[in-house]
């Protein structure tokens, strides 16, 4: 099998890279390294995988790599994935995560790509959770509150269009709030890196609002078999991907303090517009289609999570 994934230099896509390369797969990046990190590979690249650095925005670029190497699957995860970024220019996260899938679409469709699997996600497509019977499945509304998860959603549209339109084979995975190692400040999960830094080097952590906002906190090596039963399956449409368990910012915070062995003693600071209060979704579809099931429970990864940070 050979692979190739986009983001592969991020937090998400160096452990599927990692673990593609444990399968025995071929895998080859795309990452312009904007966000993502080649240390991330370092591993990866001494044991084979190929970094190409180019931007997902540059249909020519992702064209010819995809045209010369022919991937049997490609995994999709670089993305605009900042909230506020895109609130303060939503037509650059348009570019990014609608017009980077569209050209990489494209030039599966051209070249032939047996399986095309998307990062998408959970809480921003969906929207607003109060008032809702949470957790949401893949049939309840979505309501985006950022141009984010807007263009997400958009993106989804396109890869339910290629397949009805040229056959492609392909599946959504909308991803609730992913942690874990090697993870940065940005997007929605960013508080556990931030937490997590903030504790170990003696700083006081910042709750915005009331810290009872929750979410549905996922870790990455769950995420990574999501992503790959995703690959092996012929399953298409979108598929929740969380544990289904509403977790707040406090709880979050005393449970990653007692992992840094620190007090969890936060500076409140004003709520941030338009953020959401309670989201978690129901991945049923995934353990029924996929097989797929959250394994990790959230102390004992948020340990791992810890330990890593302390490492570095």
């Amino acid at each position: 099998m050979q692979a190739l994934v986009t983001g592969g230099a991020g937090f998400i896509g160096s452990h599927l890279v990692d673990t593609l390369l444990e399968r025995g797969a071929e895998v080859l990046v795309i990452d312009d390294l904007s966000t993502g990190r080649r240390e991330n590979l370092a591993s990866a690249l001494e044991r084979g995988a190929e970094l190409i650095e180019a931007d997902v925005t540059d249909a020519a670029a992702v064209s010819g790599v995809i045209e010369a190497r022919r991937p049997s699957a490609i995994f999709h995860l670089a993305a605009q994935i900042d909230v506020r970024v895109s609130v303060s220019d939503p037509v650059f996260d348009l570019r990014v995560n609608v017009g980077g899938t569209i050209n990489l679409l494209e030039a599966a469709r051209q070249a032939d790509v047996g399986r095309f699997v998307l990062a998408s996600t959970g809480g921003a497509i969906y929207g607003e959770g109060s008032d809702r019977a949470l957790p949401l499945d893949e049939t309840a509304e979505c309501i985006p509150d950022a141009p984010y998860g807007q263009s997400k959603y958009a993106a989804e549209g396109y890869l339910s269009l290629y397949s009805r339109l040229h056959g492609l084979s392909t599946i959504a995975l909308r991803l609730g709030n992913v942690y874990g190692p090697r993870q940065d400040p940005l997007g929605e999960a960013g508080v556990v890196a931030l937490f997590c830094g903030a504790l170990l080097e003696g700083r006081t952590p910042r709750v915005f609002g009331d810290g009872k906002q929750t979410r549905d906190y996922v870790y990455v090596d769950d995420i990574v078999e999501a992503l790959l039963a995703a690959g092996d399956s012929n399953a298409m449409g979108k598929f929740n991907v969380g544990t289904g368990v509403e977790t707040s910012v406090t709880d979050l915070g005393r449970m990653i303090a007692t992992a840094c062995g620190r007090p969890f003693e936060p500076q409140m600071a004003p709520p941030r517009p338009g953020e959401i209060q309670r989201i978690a979704i129901d991945s049923s579809r995934a353990a029924s289609e996929l097989g797929w099931k959250a394994k990790t429970n959230l102390p004992d990864g948020l340990e791992r999570t810890a330990a890593a940070f302390a490492g570095d």
